[in-house]
């Protein structure tokens, strides 16, 4: 096996985001997903949602919007055949962590696949709340984060990641999906503490 060098991922100490035209998108932070007892548990979802909670709050006191999206299957679809069944459409599974519960005024917005964008309001919402830029966060890195970060960097958001704000099942995953969003999409990366509403 060849080994493979990750390529340098540029990285920003601090980030400015304007709050009034900036949303915290919060991806799958599901039981399924974030808790002991989920049926696709990563342990580093679990470890990134304390720190996804400090960065929701300081986002509410900037005034900027959280968003949050839910994987959210019916009975039948087809993606079971590749992860199992999981974020079952009304179970406990599919039900955001408590700690990171959303507010009265948060969007949720429940999602078929892995960009949440796809089959979704959520860039016509986006659009209506004159939001331009985006600060993803969530699980799991090179799958729904990144295809939603993605697919927003190919909308012209704005994007910024927090690299400690974004779970994987490998560190090679949370590597590759920080190059991608780098690399492909020109998002900008820093930390959690980086990123500073104003």
């Amino acid at each position: 096996m060849p080994h493979v060098e990750i390529p340098d991922i540029p990285r920003e100490a601090s980030v400015e985001i304007d709050a009034k035209a900036a949303a915290l998108v919060v991806v799958d932070m599901q039981h399924d997903f974030a808790h002991p007892d989920g049926a696709l548990y990563g342990p580093e979802a679990e470890r990134a949602a304390p720190v996804i909670a400090r960065l929701i709050a300081r986002a509410r006191e900037a005034g900027a919007r959280i968003v949050y999206t839910q994987d959210w299957h019916g009975d039948d679809d087809p993606e079971f055949a590749i992860w199992g069944e999981h974020a079952r459409a009304g179970t406990w599974g599919a039900e955001i962590v408590e700690a990171l519960r959303p507010q009265g005024g948060d969007e949720v917005v429940r999602k078929l696949r892995y960009d949440a964008f796809y089959g979704t309001a959520l860039d016509h919402r986006l659009r209506v709340l004159g939001v331009c830029e985006l600060v993803v966060v969530g699980t799991v890195a090179n799958i729904c984060v990144l295809h939603t970060a993605g697919s927003a960097g190919l909308r012209h958001y704005q994007i910024v990641v927090p690299a400690d704000a974004i779970a994987a099942l490998t560190p090679f995953d949370h590597a590759a999906a920080l190059r991608q969003v780098t690399f492909l999409y020109g998002g900008r990366v820093t930390t959690s503490d980086g990123v500073r509403f104003v």
